[in-house]
């Protein structure tokens, strides 16, 4: 090899290891925002606070993200991404709509501790996605997730319109019912706390069946009865 190819191609593991370095270091950062815009609220967090927490001076921060709104909006964008490709997937993958529904509305509650900081974060912030920014960073990023909200009510509308037509539910509007099941199971965000008294699994059981009994899926219209204490 050449002293040139050896420059050459030692000039391109370093580059590759600085962009692997970096993108490491935007994804702790996206993690540490998760953690404390979930936990603290997005207002009361500092962007000094995100930089004590992955080790940097708050001035390095701005080689990742302009600014504490671009960061906001880059999570919001993938939280609905990863939710609509955990979706598209179970969708895809049933052949049949009930089981597929089932499926679905089992994986929206498989939710580890930064994924449900994450969701408390979206149902509360979303509304920022409505407001353009003078900042053309933030404002592409403010598009791509107002693109992904869009992206994953289209496929929850699709996925139910066919499930009307093959007759597995009942007929309605596919797109008012859509936004009733994310409104409902968003409204979970609002109030759940992963060390409050009541588990996921608690909450997942009773929010599934009332979910299932507004699409019209009979099996699920009640919660389980309780038997008394002292019954047989």
């Amino acid at each position: 090899m050449s002293s040139n190819q050896a420059r050459s191609s030692g000039s391109r593991t370093t580059g590759g290891s600085r962009v692997r370095t970096e993108g490491a270091k935007r994804a702790e950062i996206l993690a540490a925002a998760t953690d404390r815009f979930g936990r603290d609220g997005y207002e009361q967090t500092r962007w000094a606070d995100i930089a004590g927490d992955v080790g940097v001076g708050p001035t390095a921060l701005y080689h990742y993200f302009e600014s504490k709104h671009h960061c906001l909006y880059v999570i919001i964008d993938q939280a609905i991404e990863d939710f609509r490709a955990r979706f598209a997937a179970i969708a895809t993958t049933e052949a049949e709509p009930e089981p597929a529904l089932l499926a679905i509305l089992g994986d929206c509650f498989d939710l580890s501790v930064r994924d449900i900081q994450r969701n408390r974060l979206l149902v509360a912030e979303q509304g920022l996605l409505s407001t353009p920014r003078a900042s053309p960073r933030e404002e592409q990023a403010r598009q791509a997730a107002r693109a992904r909200t869009r992206d994953l009510e289209f496929a929850w509308a699709a996925f139910l319109s066919n499930a009307m037509q093959t007759g597995a539910i009942p007929a309605n509007d596919p797109r008012l019912l859509t936004r009733a099941v994310l409104g409902l199971y968003n409204s979970i965000w609002h109030w759940y706390r992963p060390d409050g008294i009541l588990s996921l699994d608690a909450v997942a059981e009773f929010y599934r069946g009332r979910i299932l009994a507004m699409i019209g899926v009979p099996t699920a219209t009640a919660p389980r009865p309780q038997t008394p204490a002292g019954a047989a």
